[in-house]
């Protein structure tokens, strides 16, 4: 993979290393463990055998990771990842968890061989803490990521990572969210990587320099000691394969399972006609106050089996709404996994070998230091999928083999909402309202969006239950649920999202509440072939509600209109206080559609409304279905509102 800066620019922060950088810093004491793929390769058999073994290594490490944490976040959502890569850090397998956040441990692996082995040196049973998305390794700071090396009869064989997201890193607001951000100075501040476990051991006074930055310590550590078991793990199963395989077989697949993706990505991209898509993808509001819409642009071209993602002309660095390079190479690569290579072998380090990057540094997905990146996740990075996931499915779009595969944007940001303060027991709290995760699919060309389903690139990812969430904080849940007309219009419908209402229960004092999205005001959740977008992100605050006399009376509200007090609309990026008697809403997006609305098969209309997927208002303005009052379709009034339809959209064009 080669990554062009444009003319004039500074280096990237962080980029992929060759393996030729890396030897040539490596000392002498650091022998890598290297094969010969030349020769005689590995049997079929074998091969299959050992690639799953690694694949249900990596599947194990995640499921001990989740058993030993102890944050909702990843017991209950799934939000962090494993891998493992081969000696100079090319990932060899990804866990099915958040790929966007281990997409880039490569890009982490190739630093720390480069400015770690001679000082403090890389030895066995060792481990390196990095939260510095700069270097690589997650996509904000909030991405904690640990770095275990593996040896094999003294050489460097390999390594294995665990990565999650914390909920409270440090910073000045809880959950190190501001929108008050100027720099990242205002955030937690990036750690680089520092030997966190020696010989096996976790050394005492590091671990406490990190967890002091949290308002959450004890939940901090012990999310570290999961990632320690996770990765210790990892090194016994690879140690028992390569007991019962030999070293040389084991490696000689790592290197084969990267090559195997290449090649049969390369292969897939050849069949496809030659050409170049473009798209925009928008963010709101950079800041607290800031007005303006900020962009993201890339241009995709595809040249016989390569892949070139432009970036030129993404505008100018803004706010807390960036990311670094890191989270510009996890917004490709979570997007092509899902969309190019469902059915081949998760292994970046051989499926990037067929892109190449081109972007400005200083730009809102690959800012440069000291720019505020604390937000970068589910902001540029989240932007850049969007962008990428369009592009691609332009391009699948225009060849029948392909086709199939083409979605249109899912869920095209993140509802944050974290909230902080004293629970129901009167201890400190900190943590992200997480039931966005139940985002809209993107229709595709034959299909529907699937409905809350998730988010393409966490495969595993699910939201929590509401009575942990009222366990564990001091809310009272009042309704979640999927929301009518939410899913992008289309021949084939976007998947609907859903919304949640909660209010402060128990606490005592106020909560603290930090705010932050986008997709309110520009689509981010775009269709496709003439479909439309998915519904837009809404967040209400509403002032001393009648919500708590309403359960009094065994009523429960279901709408705003009836929670009585004053509804408040929050701009994209705030920090406030809920108290006693509020309850805030969170509406997300839902999927983009795919195909003229008018144009989808009415008794499917007909369907979704009797299934409250769209409302009798929609079926008849947006799909020119007109339905009887037992919701059947009038065929000949439906067939004169769609040519109503089509007559009023050439008026418009001629007029």
């Amino acid at each position: 993979m080669a990554v062009t800066p444009v003319p004039g620019s500074e280096i990237f922060a962080s980029r992929p290393y060759t393996n030729e950088e890396v030897r040539t810093d490596l000392p002498e004491r650091l022998p890598l463990y290297s094969t010969d793929l030349s020769g005689a390769e590995v049997d079929p058999l074998t091969y299959e055998v050992v690639r799953n073994r690694i694949f249900a290594i990596t599947d194990l490490m995640g499921d001990a990771l989740r058993r030993m944490s102890g944050s909702l976040v990843v017991t209950d959502c799934n939000d962090f990842d494993v891998a493992l890569t081969d000696p100079y850090g090319h990932i060899v397998q990804v866990g099915p968890y958040n790929t966007q956040l281990v997409a880039s441990i490569g890009l982490a692996i190739g630093w720390i061989l480069r400015n770690r082995a001679d000082n403090p040196g890389i030895e066995p049973g060792d481990m390196f803490l990095c939260s510095d998305p700069w270097v690589g390794g997650g996509l904000h700071q909030n991405d904690v990521a640990l770095f275990a090396p593996l040896f094999h009869d003294g050489k460097l064989f390999g390594w294995t990572a665990a990565v999650a997201h914390q909920l409270d890193v440090g910073g000045v607001s809880p959950g190190s969210w501001t929108p008050r951000a100027e720099d990242v100075f205002w955030e937690s501040l990036p750690m680089p990587p520092i030997k966190v476990v020696r010989g096996g051991v976790i050394q005492r006074d590091v671990e406490d320099a990190y967890v002091r930055r949290s308002r959450i310590p004890k939940l901090v550590a012990l999310d570290l000691r999961a990632k320690v078991g996770a990765n210790k793990l990892g090194h016994e199963r690879i140690a028992e394969l390569i007991r019962k395989f030999n070293a040389d077989t084991v490696q000689q697949v790592m290197q084969l399972q990267m090559r195997d993706a290449e090649q049969r990505l390369r292969g897939r991209l050849a069949a496809i006609p030659d050409g170049t898509w473009t798209a925009v993808n928008h963010q709101e509001q950079s800041h607290t106050g800031d007005r303006k819409a900020h962009a993201i642009r890339l241009k995709l071209t595809k040249t016989g089996s390569d892949l070139l993602f432009d970036f030129t002309g993404t505008d100018a660095q803004s706010g807390m709404i960036n990311c670094t390079f890191t989270g510009l190479y996890g917004g490709i690569i979570s997007a092509m996994m899902p969309l190019l290579c469902g059915d081949l072998p998760w292994a970046p380090g051989g499926i990037m070998r067929c892109v190449d990057i081109v972007s400005e540094p200083g730009t809102l997905n690959n800012a440069t230091f000291p720019a505020a990146v604390g937000k970068g996740s589910v902001a540029s990075s989240w932007a850049t999928t969007n962008a990428v996931m369009e592009c691609l499915s332009q391009m699948l779009d225009t060849h029948p083999s392909t086709r199939s595969s083409v979605a249109s944007v899912c869920c095209g940001s993140w509802d944050l909402s974290i909230v902080a303060g004293l629970n129901q027991h009167g201890a400190p709290f900190a943590t992200s309202i997480l039931e966005p995760m139940a985002g809209g699919f993107g229709a595709g060309s034959d299909h529907d969006g699937v409905d809350t389903a998730g988010l393409p690139f966490i495969p595993m990812g699910k939201v929590p239950d509401v009575e942990m969430n009222e366990f564990t904080t001091p809310l009272l849940y009042l309704w979640r649920r999927e929301e009518t007309d939410s899913g992008g219009p289309g021949r084939y419908r976007g998947g609907l999202s859903g919304s949640v209402a909660f209010t402060p229960y128990h606490s005592p004092a106020p909560i603290y509440q930090v705010i932050s999205g986008s997709g309110k005001a520009v689509s981010m959740n775009r269709g496709l072939a003439g479909g439309h977008p998915g519904a837009a992100q809404e967040d209400i605050a509403v002032r001393g509600s009648d919500a708590a006399e309403l359960l009094a009376r065994g009523e429960l509200p279901s709408t705003v209109a009836e929670l009585g007090g004053t509804p408040e609309f929050p701009s994209n990026q705030e920090e406030s206080l809920l108290q006693e008697g509020d309850v805030y809403v969170m509406r997300w997006q839902g999927g983009g559609g795919y195909g003229d609305p008018v144009l989808r098969d009415p008794e499917l209309v007909a369907r979704d409304v009797r299934e409250l997927k769209v409302s009798p208002d929609a079926a008849r303005t947006v799909y020119g279905v007109v339905l009887d009052d037992s919701f059947t379709v009038n065929a000949a009034a439906t067939a004169a509102c769609r040519e109503a339809v089509r007559a009023d959209r050439r008026n418009r064009v001629q007029g």
